[in-house]
């Protein structure tokens, strides 16, 4: 193996170059976040004719000057790691705009090849580049490909060995920028040449450029020189007076300009147009699906389906999946005896975990669904036709995609969607969009939904995910509307949006991209949900009842169990409490449609008689035998007998989990929850849901399951709520709805605290619990009102 040659891929946001990344890399990519900031950091790994090439995904920029972190982070890690070679990936059909960024590289000096991406779609716009002729007129090699068909990878690696085995150097390819800048250029150069304190990882004429770009990152490391610093500062502000008085413009706008001059000339003996009147194929879609009346209701229709399509598809594994786990239970149970390592397992692994596991498959093809519609270039539409929207309730067209990646399309996090809003540059429409991103419909709140919504909305489960999608850009936007007429009025500022071609989506590509996000959802579901499964559940657990406690319910339940035995005719069909033991455990399998243990020695036959009578009074099918009217009376007895010790079995659970830290709290609770029908139990749900939003399902779970679990009524956390008398169609929905308001995770609380101050991350958490407690108490009393819930 030769030495390992390490790559950068750069872009443009939609110049495909995740889909580069993911037909190089395939499954050999990792994910981690750049040194010291939440940026996320893609690399993988190919070996190409006996070459090992490491590829890092650098984030999607315009530029490389410090205006968002992406900016920063993409242009420190070219110039702090230096790479042997970057590849920038530009969109073929929109080569003036996307050969911006590969100046800069150009600027900077950096070995650099083009990948001429979607050559495809620029033909049919009825654009031809000639990639030699590219390549010679701006310096650097130039790979066409269509990278979501896999064409011309093979041939892009095959340069990236041939430029490496070159041994390229980091050389300036400066451009003229005109008479004034050029000479201030040369003079800001001398002096960071001059200097003996900056350092020499930067070039000097490419800082001297960023410095009169106003670069503030650059700027900033002027003052570590406090000889030249100041001087070269007086000579950037004697510039910006100078254009401003004799052209009118600042320096920056006048570097862009002759930038895309300098482009503008390769284009012109490199790219060939052909002059039609017809539409290319994206305009002619855009006309229909963006139309000011069809485009919204076709949006609502596709949105409707990608539900109905999640729902069905899910529903056959989420089942297979409960029933693996009430299977895993059934076997820890049975080789595990009673006690506080079986309740761990059993209620705080398997119970709260477990539980969220169990959603895998709907959160699988939710996210696929949503990767159909980035690949597709169709979730860019949805956000230009929100924007329309946006405008009226107060925020930002820039809005729209932090709320999308909040989760406005079901299945995204709050976190990255905090971050985005830092394109947007009015504090007051940042703030109000930080503000209303926790209404956002989460990919954490999703099997929370799944879970109630299976349990009362069998029926209905795609009508009631549209509809929580819709509440809750009602709840963000009316909201939002509020906040930017009180607390935050404001001016609106422009808005203007790329819209990328429409593309047909690679199944690598989907494969790639929802296993990305379903894999960041096991790995939270192994780690920080297990975690605070198992602290829930020892918080459900201790200190629990007292021994004498204990003693008083075994003590009803061995009265019972006496009474049970000394009645005519059983002692005579069962014998004692060892008879007893053995019709519980056949009795239990006939239920469970196993195979029975056998009777053991020393018992009557009768024992079997009983069990199949009494499984018969449950209804099971066990082939409607005609059962001996001596049997049928003591299966009624036997039935009755265990629906008490059911009952008291209920009662001490109860007991043991309000004597627990967090059946204290739960109770405490209970004053101000009572009005919305939320007991103990739910309390302390909801306050582990400010964790992670999935930690709503795995205490609910942990806390139905806590104790001695009857076999008999075991089953999945959705079963349980069905059976119980309190929980109601109503309930539920109130429960989802104040999922849905209350409370951001404790991830989205620090990012935006990372975004904002203490004081704005405060009001966020009483804002939210405010709307939460107002809106569910609203649907709960209206619809007790209505009879819905009595």
């Amino acid at each position: 193996m030769k030495k390992k040659i390490t790559i950068a891929l750069s872009g443009n946001p939609n110049a495909g170059k995740t889909t580069v990344f993911n037909a190089i890399t395939g499954a050999r990519q990792h994910i981690a976040n750049y040194p010291g900031v939440t940026v996320e950091k893609k690399y993988g790994t190919v070996v190409h004719k006996g070459h090992e090439i490491e590829v890092v995904d650098l984030p999607g920029t315009y530029s490389l000057t410090a205006y968002s972190l992406e900016e920063i982070v993409a242009r420190d890690f070219i110039i702090n790691e230096r790479p042997d070679l970057v590849v920038d990936i530009v969109d073929a059909s929109s080569l003036d705009r996307h050969l911006y960024l590969a100046v800069q590289l150009k600027e900077l000096g950096v070995p650099l090849i083009i990948a001429l991406n979607m050559v495809d779609m620029a033909e049919t716009r009825g654009i031809t580049v000639d990639h030699q002729k590219l390549s010679s007129q701006f310096g650097a090699p130039v790979v066409p490909m269509v990278a979501r068909l896999n064409k011309g990878i093979e041939d892009l690696l095959d340069t990236v060995i041939q430029v490496v085995r070159d041994k390229p150097q980091w050389k300036l390819a400066p451009i003229s920028y005109g008479m004034d800048i050029d000479r201030a250029l040369d003079e800001i150069s001398a002096l960071i040449e001059e200097s003996r304190v900056f350092d020499r990882k930067y070039p000097s004429r490419w800082r001297a450029l960023k410095c009169l770009e106003g670069d503030s990152q650059i700027i900033g490391l002027l003052h570590r020189d406090p000889a030249f610093g100041p001087r070269i500062e007086e000579i950037c502000r004697e510039i910006h007076r100078h254009t401003m008085n004799t052209l009118e413009e600042e320096p920056e706008a006048i570097i862009a300009d002759h930038r895309y001059g300098y482009i503008t000339g390769i284009t012109k003996k490199a790219v060939k147009r052909r002059i039609e009147t017809r539409l290319n194929f994206s305009d002619k879609l855009d006309k229909v699906l963006t139309n000011r009346f069809l485009g919204p209701l076709l949006m609502v229709t596709i949105l409707y389906g990608m539900y109905s399509f999640t729902f069905w598809a899910s529903e056959a594994p989420i089942i297979w999946l409960e029933a693996f786990f009430d299977s895993l239970k059934g076997v820890v149970m049975s080789v595990t005896p009673s006690g506080m390592l079986q309740s761990l397992i059993v209620s705080g692994i398997i119970g709260g975990a477990g539980g969220v596991l169990g959603f895998v498959p709907l959160i699988m093809f939710m996210f696929f669904a949503i990767a159909v519609m980035e690949d597709s270039g169709y979730m860019a539409r949805v956000a230009y036709m929100l924007d329309r929207l946006l405008r009226w309730f107060g925020l930002h067209g820039n809005s729209v995609m932090a709320l999308v990646v909040s989760g406005g399309i079901s299945g995204g996090c709050a976190v990255p969607g905090v971050m985005a809003t830092r394109v947007l540059r009015d504090p007051k429409e940042r703030i109000a969009t930080l503000l209303v991103i926790p209404f956002m419909n989460c990919g954490a709140k999703l099997p929370v939904y799944a879970m109630l919504i299976g349990a009362f909305f069998v029926r209905d489960k795609a009508r009631i995910m549209f509809l929580l999608t819709i509440l809750s850009w009602a709840f963000a936007l009316f909201a939002a509307k509020v906040i930017r007429s009180t607390v935050l009025k404001g001016p609106k500022t422009p808005f203007v949006m790329e819209l990328p071609p429409y593309r047909a989506p690679t199944m690598a590509g989907l494969m790639i991209h929802t296993w990305e996000r379903t894999w960041q959802y096991i790995k939270k579901a192994g780690t920080v949900i297990l975690a605070f499964s198992v602290l829930l559940w020892a918080m459900m657990t201790f200190p629990g009842l007292t021994r004498d406690q204990s003693a008083s319910f075994e003590k009803q339940r061995q009265g019972l169990k006496t009474a049970f035995l000394n009645s005519p005719g059983i002692k005579d069909l069962i014998g004692g409490e060892k008879g007893l033991n053995a019709l519980d455990e056949i009795y239990s399998a006939y239920l469970k449609d196993d195979k029975p243990p056998p009777v053991p020695t020393g018992l009557s036959s009768h024992v079997v008689k009983v069990a199949r009578a009494a499984c018969n009074l449950k209804g099971a099918n066990l082939g409607r035998e005609q059962i001996d009217p001596q049997y049928e009376d003591a299966a009624t007895r036997y039935v009755e007998f265990r629906s008490r010790i059911g009952y008291i079995d209920a009662l001490e659970q109860q007991a043991a989990l309000k004597r627990t830290v967090a059946g204290w709290l739960g109770l405490r609770l209970e004053a101000i929850t009572r009005p919305l029908g939320f007991d103990y139990r739910t309390n302390i749900a909801l306050v582990g849901g400010f964790a992670a939003k999935e930690v709503v399902v795995s205490t609910l779970g942990t806390a139905y399951s806590l104790g001695q679990v009857d076999t008999e009524k075991a089953g999945s956390l959705s079963e349980q709520l069905k059976k119980d008398p309190a929980w109601n169609p109503l309930q539920a929905f109130t429960l989802i709805i104040f999922t849905m308001l209350y409370v951001p995770c404790i991830a989205t609380v620090v990012a935006m605290r990372r975004e904002s101050s203490l004081k704005w991350v405060g009001f966020s958490i009483t804002f939210n619990l405010m709307v939460a407690y107002l809106v569910s108490l609203f649907i709960r009393q209206v619809g007790m009102a209505l009879g819905i819930g009595v």
